[in-house]
């Protein structure tokens, strides 16, 4: 990794994106900021498309949909999007049709409730009432988990033939093959018309942790905000840059640095 005043100006002032992860990365201790909430805004202001993907619920989500200057939010890692409809109201689009929604959510509380039993200190998270299409276990938020627990519950997801992650505070594990990555190019080419691989050169992703590695990977221009190094020895691919600052001081750098370099292009 290299330090964030590394990215090449050129290569800032080409920027037309950012996608971003939620927790930890445009949150700091679970509220965002107002360095955070004015970078989002100078950002839009700018023209700049930016959406957040996260693991967090779709319900979670919703309000924020409204109140933040984005796109969209993509929740429960790729599986559902958030947008501003015609009427000002949130308008939700799914990947999976209702019918194997109803029929996944049944599957995912049995396997929930296995959890629960079978690790011990496991419990569900609290925002869990939101959630439509994934499941969610605390590891790190209200709850602490080992890392002997916590790959425990991804054993006992993967058992069931599940997908699962881990990101800065939940373990999530769904079914269906949507991920970050996905819902990235999904609700891109769904709002933007923008097929998100054929400009990878024009988009940046912004992350904190091990839920972001296959974004990592995907984008030539990554960022990890300063707190991801807690995660370095767990991720297989590490974002080419970082900020000094954590959490949503860092995002605030990284939209300072676009937006530094268009005006100087």
């Amino acid at each position: 990794m290299q330090p964030l005043h590394a990215w090449p100006l050129a290569e800032r002032a080409r920027i037309r994106g950012v996608l971003t992860d939620i927790d930890d990365t445009l949150t700091t201790e679970g509220a965002v900021t107002p360095d955070a909430l004015a970078a989002l805004t100078d950002l839009a202001r700018a023209g700049l498309h930016v959406i957040a993907i996260t693991g967090r619920p779709v319900g979670w989500s919703e309000p924020f949909a409204l109140q933040w200057p984005v796109a969209a939010i993509v929740a429960e890692n790729g599986a559902v999007a958030l947008t501003r409809g015609a009427d000002g109201g949130v308008r939700k689009l799914y990947v999976q049709d209702a019918r194997q929604r109803a029929a996944n959510y049944a599957r995912l509380q049995q396997v929930a409730q296995r959890i629960v039993r079978e690790v011990p200190g496991a419990t569900i998270s609290r925002d869990s009432s939101g959630r439509e299409t994934d499941i969610a276990v605390d590891h790190s938020e209200f709850a602490q988990l080992s890392g002997q627990q916590i790959a425990q519950v991804v054993a006992v997801m993967h058992e069931q033939g599940m997908n699962a992650t881990v990101s800065s505070i939940h373990i999530n594990g769904w079914y269906g093959d949507h991920n970050k990555l996905s819902g990235a190019r999904w609700i891109a080419r769904e709002l933007l018309a923008c097929d998100l691989d054929a400009e990878l050169d024009r988009w940046v992703y912004v992350g904190d942790s091990t839920n972001d590695v296959l974004m990592f990977e995907h984008f030539p221009h990554s960022v990890g905000v300063a707190n991801i190094r807690r995660f370095l020895a767990a991720l297989a691919f590490k974002p080419r840059y970082v900020t000094q600052g954590e959490r949503g001081a860092g995002f605030a750098q990284v939209a300072r640095a676009i937006l530094r370099a268009q005006r100087t292009s």
